[in-house]
């Protein structure tokens, strides 16, 4: 009887979708990997954490950090063909607790996730329709999150539009939505940064600055009263914005693991989506500020998060005069193909989790998780009119029902994620479960060694960092 379970088991893996190609999967994933954290924070943390030196950081944590993680994840899920949910238990059984973990990072993404792309339809809408003006006015955004319905309203159709993607499946829906966003975003990406570069204005006082001005404080390292304290601090941060980059510890690399066939060279595929991910981050930047500099000075670069992206940049796409409506229009539409990858990625860890744990039809896993984003996005909505709150979370910031959300899923389950990822490959299984994974299709792991360290020493002792920093029990840095 033992024999049946099995084969049934293999007909399975067998039958799983896969991409059709390599171009497929690292469309997809660098899809996945550039979201809202490289457009919005991206550009925040570079310009807050002395410009050019941020990026050397980055860089080398990309490297190697990013690397370790974004590896360790496509491997696992393509040696198992299983999703987050099942993907570790079938690596070690009494490890499955990690999947669980993975899994619940995407299932708490993803309401409030769909929420902030509402938004970004609004904005988008509004450019669209001539009336980018009026974003700028200091009421806007707050005026319309604060509503009751219209926030509710395009949630509801960001999610919808995901879910249809999620719905056609692997190959028509999510890797034919990927090849043909992904190439339209990058051409926006880099028509708006070469723009960037190219303003520059006059302020009340006399004084002209331009974009270029802005670049330099971008690309040049500023070591400016750098302590060693300050050194961590940047050194955390870029660690930080590496989860939101290459969207590792969240399951979402594991799920597209487990669709890559085993014959597709997987260091070049990985090579490929740290190259583009990388890119398009440092291209975030080289789109926002220079401009925000060029308007707004030093002090408008001090803005993050939604912030920026909806307070702040209204205001310059204002100060560009008539060019500034169709540049907003361009750039929110970029903002929006950005969300609506990442978004894609985000329900899929979490449709294919149901599909493989449960054994439910595409159509019923997804159907379920667009009734659990609806009612959660809807409580995030409600959070900021009728249910408005404000607690202190442990790490000193002030918060709200998507800010709650936001660091249990960003600052405590990831680092968690990641933490038991590095243990449990690291020392539990070896790491050559990842290597001889990564180079059964006959291809070389070039950064063997590296990989060695990182996964056993350096990312563990990295993670645990970061994770008391977020938890405000590590304070000296």
């Amino acid at each position: 009887m033992g024999i049946f379970p099995k084969r049934k088991e293999m007909r399975k893996e067998k039958n799983r979708n896969s991409f059709s190609g390599s171009i497929g999967f690292v469309l997809t994933a660098a899809g996945s990997a550039v979201g809202l954290g490289n457009i919005w924070r991206f550009p925040y943390l570079a310009a807050k954490d002395g410009g050019g030196l941020f990026l050397v950081i980055y860089l080398i944590l990309a490297v190697t950090f990013g690397f370790t993680l974004l590896t360790t994840e496509i491997a696992i899920g393509r040696k198992t063909k299983q999703s987050p949910l099942t993907a570790y238990g079938k690596l070690r059984p009494k490890w499955g607790f990690l999947g669980v973990l993975a899994c619940l990072v995407p299932v708490i993404i993803m309401p409030y996730y769909c929420v902030i792309g509402g938004w970004v339809v609004k904005y988008f809408l509004a450019y669209l329709t001539g009336g980018g003006v009026d974003t700028a006015q200091d009421s806007y955004f707050t005026g319309f999150i604060t509503g009751e319905w219209q926030p509710m309203v395009l949630m509801a159709v960001f999610l919808f539009l995901v879910a249809f993607v999620i719905f056609q499946g692997v190959n028509t829906g999510i890797e034919m939505f990927s090849k043909v966003l992904m190439p339209l975003l990058l051409l926006l990406v880099v028509g708006i940064a070469i723009f960037s570069l190219t303003i520059h204005a006059t302020d009340a006082s006399g004084v002209t600055r331009t974009g270029m001005e802005g670049l330099k404080i971008y690309v040049i390292p500023n070591f400016e009263g750098m302590t060693v304290q300050g050194f961590f601090t940047v050194l955390l941060d870029a660690m930080g914005q590496l989860f939101f980059s290459l969207s590792v510890a969240m399951g979402i690399m594991v799920a597209y693991g487990s669709y890559v066939k085993d014959d597709e060279n997987l260091v070049k595929s990985i090579n490929q989506i740290e190259i583009f991910d990388t890119a398009v981050a440092f291209l975030a930047g080289v789109m926002i500020i220079p401009a925000v500099f060029t308007f707004m000075g030093r002090e408008g670069m001090a803005a993050s998060g939604p912030s920026l992206m909806f307070v702040s940049l209204p205001k310059v796409f204002e100060a560009m005069g008539r060019i500034g409506n169709l540049v907003g229009c361009l750039f929110f539409a970029m903002v929006l193909f950005a969300a609506l990858t990442s978004a894609v990625s985000i329900m899929e860890a979490v449709v294919s989790s149901f599909m493989d744990k449960f054994h439910m039809s595409r159509r019923r896993a997804t159907v379920l998780e667009t009734v659990i984003a609806l009612v959660g996005g809807i409580v995030v909505c409600l959070g900021y009119n009728k249910w408005y709150f404000e607690v202190k979370l442990p790490n000193g910031a002030v918060a709200q029902i998507l800010d709650i959300m936001d660091y249990i899923s960003n600052n405590l389950l990831m680092p968690l994620v990641a933490i038991g990822t590095c243990l449990l490959i690291g020392w539990v299984l070896k790491p050559s479960t990842v290597i001889d994974e990564v180079e059964k299709s006959g291809c070389k792991f070039g950064r063997r060694k590296l990989y060695l360290v990182m996964i056993r020493y350096i990312a563990p002792v990295l993670l645990v960092i970061l994770l008391l920093k977020s938890l405000g029990i590590l304070t000296i840095i």
